[in-house]
């Protein structure tokens, strides 16, 4: 099992539509809107690492997205 945690970043006002978005994408297991230098931080696991590529990749199509930090987990 390949997991990922993924700090996001979004346009100013869209913080409710995108988090819609990230609580029905596909292999995301958690997403909380959170203070501090990002917006929300998701929890992305996925079965094998090719698919949990993809899966952070269509996190980063969203639109309002404006930046990501991805940090896969080793351990």
């Amino acid at each position: 099992m390949a997991k990922a945690f993924v700090l996001i970043n979004v346009q100013t006002g869209t913080e409710d539509k995108v988090i819609k978005q990230l609580k029905t994408a596909k292999n995301v297991s958690e997403a909380y809107f959170v203070y501090g230098v990002y917006d929300f931080i998701v929890t992305v696991t996925a079965p094998t690492t090719d698919e949990l590529k993809d899966s952070v990749l269509s996190l980063r199509k969203i639109s309002e997205i404006t930046s990501t930090l991805t940090m896969m987990v080793i351990e």
